[in-house]
């Protein structure tokens, strides 16, 4: 089978980041795997280590007039049976043609960019949902979860940082727990909350490992509550998996968050989640049994929540093993990827 998978986001991101993993995990199945991707010149070189041979585009502006009639020209010659675009970026610049084109969202875009799409694919249940109540008919809309990478035999990371901020000579003891949160420095991911919910915490250490435009203004926060000595902003960190080895409790605490992937590659890492109850979080966790749920905004009961899993090492184990066995039943790549495959494979023009 011939897909396309057409990608034009950003750097880093977790669609973006799925994006490459689905198409990698396609390939090893045996599909015939074209991606057409924004330049990105390391995006490229991973997806051409893996196998595959990536095109690259501009992907630019309404004074973008070449990669239309380049893409077309690559999807032409490589006569797809599907074309996946993902997000609203890549859809817009997807010509007509024989192929059936698929709309990938991750989030709730304005559906104006779907409107040549032969079907919607939503990550969750709650964006179909919403796709169906905006007029698109059930049969052309679906939902297909992520896959995240199994962190379950990674080894706890052993090169966090030894202070903060860096003129201070200052430890992490073993002993004091550790709570880490993930994610691009941005309003929406609402580090702010998890801060002023570390001062309810005595004694816990917080790790954020992300970039963005809120690092400098989460850093003058945790210095102004006298938590400069606990809070600690690890930059861009690719080994996730060892981060959430070394962590006690997993904390999100997103004002919005269409999906969490995060909470996904906590469970996969035996890591028990506290998150906030934005539509992702939500529809994911069965409060109480594979992590605990708290009201958006909320520090005390944040705090709250995590006093009570550092509290309570077995209810933290079950709850951790709990979220293990979702993981592996529903977000594996080996039943996601089967999903997908037999998706792609069935669906009519």
């Amino acid at each position: 089978m011939r897909v396309a998978q057409i990608m034009a986001g950003a750097h880093h991101g977790g669609a973006e980041l799925f994006f490459e993993r689905l198409s990698v995990a396609l390939h090893r199945a045996g599909e015939t795997v074209l991606p057409l991707i924004r330049s990105d010149a390391e995006r490229a070189q991973r997806l051409a280590q893996a196998g595959l041979a990536p095109q690259q585009f501009r992907f630019g502006g309404p004074l973008d007039f070449m990669t239309r009639p380049r893409l077309a020209h690559a999807l032409a010659g490589f006569a797809p049976r599907v074309a996946v675009s993902w997000m609203s970026r890549a859809t817009d610049h997807v010509p007509s043609g024989p192929w059936i084109h698929v709309g990938r969202l991750g989030g709730y875009y304005p559906l104006r960019h779907y409107r040549k799409c032969d079907h919607l694919v939503g990550n969750t249940k709650g964006l179909v949902t919403w796709f169906r109540a905006n007029g698109w008919p059930e049969a052309r809309t679906h939902f297909l979860p992520n896959f995240v990478t199994d962190h379950g035999d990674a080894a706890p990371a052993t090169d966090l940082p030894t202070s903060f901020p860096p003129d201070l000579p200052l430890g992490l003891p073993p002993s004091r727990p550790r709570l880490l949160a993930l994610g691009r420095l941005h309003k929406d991911k609402g580090f702010d909350v998890l801060i002023r919910a570390l001062a309810r915490l005595p004694g816990a250490i917080l790790l954020i490992a992300g970039e963005g435009p809120e690092g400098p203004a989460l850093t003058r926060l945790a210095i102004e509550l006298g938590l400069g000595e606990r809070v600690f902003l690890l930059g861009w960190r690719t080994d996730i998996g060892a981060l959430l080895k070394a962590a006690d409790v997993f904390v999100c605490s997103s004002r919005s968050e269409p999906l969490g992937n995060v909470v996904l590659e906590a469970w996969s890492a035996l890591c028990p989640v506290v998150a906030a109850d934005a539509d992702g979080p939500r529809e994911l966790i069965a409060d109480g049994s594979d992590g605990f749920l708290v009201p958006r905004e909320d520090e005390v009961r944040l705090a709250d929540a995590v006093a009570a899993l550092i509290g309570a090492p077995e209810r933290a184990a079950a709850l951790a093993a709990a979220g293990r066995r979702r993981f592996l039943a529903e977000f594996a790549e080996a039943p996601v990827l089967a999903a997908w495959r037999r998706f792609l494979a069935t669906i009519p023009k």
